[in-house]
């Protein structure tokens, strides 16, 4: 790989531009990295108070009705993003869609075991439960690298 800088007092703001054949894991965590650098906080509700939050406090984002909550240890946030908006913001080998309503802290599971009808259920440091879809099982297999040893 190859890395230049080009420093001048000119440039009104940073900018990063990356040239490649294809995107591959380590595009994927430079990606990741930088997405991590811009969503420093995010801005949930509780009652008529604001609370700054830090993605990796947050357990898990869920879809509640018409609005998304945020869990965390210190309890539960509503927030004005849309889960499809936070699935942007967020570092893609953090956070990973669970289902159509939640995406999970990675760094914050538990434990997990096989459920009925090909789904999963995975716990959370905090106790909570959340149920991964048939649809998103392969997902979270390959962000926890549950495939290692298996022949493709």
């Amino acid at each position: 790989m190859k890395v230049s800088l080009d420093i001048d007092n000119d440039y009104d703001e940073t900018t990063v531009t990356i040239h490649c054949k294809e995107v591959d894991d380590t595009i994927k965590e430079i990606l990741d990295f930088l997405k991590g650098m811009e969503t420093e906080f995010i801005v949930g509700k509780n009652g008529d108070m604001n609370y700054i939050l830090k993605p990796n406090e947050v357990h898990f984002f869920r879809t509640e009705g018409d609005f998304v909550q945020a869990v965390t240890a210190k309890g539960t946030f509503k927030l004005k993003e849309k889960l499809y908006e936070l699935e942007k913001l967020l570092p893609s080998n953090k956070f990973v869609r669970i289902s159509k309503s939640v995406i999970a802290n990675l760094h914050e599971l538990s434990r997990f075991e096989a459920s009925f009808n090909g789904t999963l259920c995975v716990y959370f440091k905090s106790g909570e439960k959340e149920y991964v879809s048939r649809h998103y099982v392969q997902a979270i297999k390959k962000a926890l690298k549950m495939n290692r040893g298996k022949k493709e």
